[in-house]
Order: structure tokens, then sequence, then C-alpha cells
């Protein structure tokens, strides 16, 4: 299940195990349109993967300490640390790539 982060929450969410996050804004078509996926990769990956979701409008100072600058972003995480950054207009088929890779204990490439 998608945990949504806050400024106060987000280091806790990120500092144990794999970790996708989603920064989307409720205005991001892209974003929009990704979220059923992501919800979908988290299911596929049941207590391998844990989904963490932020409202860039709701959480800017999220977005800005971490250098988000544009949307959708995906960070993928292994005990908090950021293995992988995936910007722009992203395919699922490239994120789930990416987080298998994670997985598999690879990840950056």
């Amino acid at each position: 299940m998608p945990v949504d982060a806050t400024p106060e929450t987000y280091n806790s969410l990120v500092e144990e195990g794999v970790v996708l996050v989603d920064f989307w804004g409720p205005r991001c078509q892209p974003c929009l349109a990704l979220m059923p996926a992501m919800e979908a990769l988290e299911e596929s990956y049941a207590g391998r993967l844990n989904l963490v979701k932020v409202n860039s409008v709701e959480n800017r100072s999220v977005c800005r300490d971490l250098g988000v600058m544009g949307l959708p972003t995906y960070i993928l995480y292994r005990d908090g640390e950021e293995i992988e950054r995936i910007t722009g207009d992203p395919k699922r088929e490239e994120i789930a790539d990416a987080v298998s890779r994670l997985l598999d204990g690879g990840g950056g490439e």
C-alpha cells in the first residue's frame, strides 16, 4: 500500500529496505497516468518493495532538498541510499526494469 510522505516522515520512510519514491503533482498528466502502474508494481513485489508518494505541491521543501525539478520523478532507494533517479516522461517498463535491478542487488545502471 503506497504511503504519502511529508517533510517530517520522508527520511524514515526511505531509510530501510527497497523503496520507490513517486514525486507527482495533481496537474501532472504523466504522473497521474503512471500512478496505477506504480501501485501495481508495488503489489507485484509485495514485501520486497515499498512505494512512497510525494505530492510536490504539498511538499515543496522535500522536492527542493532533493533537487527534484521536474515531474514525474522517481527515486529508488536501498536502505536510505539513493541508487537511481528517473525523470521526465518514463515508460512503466523503464521504472519496472530499474526496480528489478535494484531488487537483484544492482541499480544505477
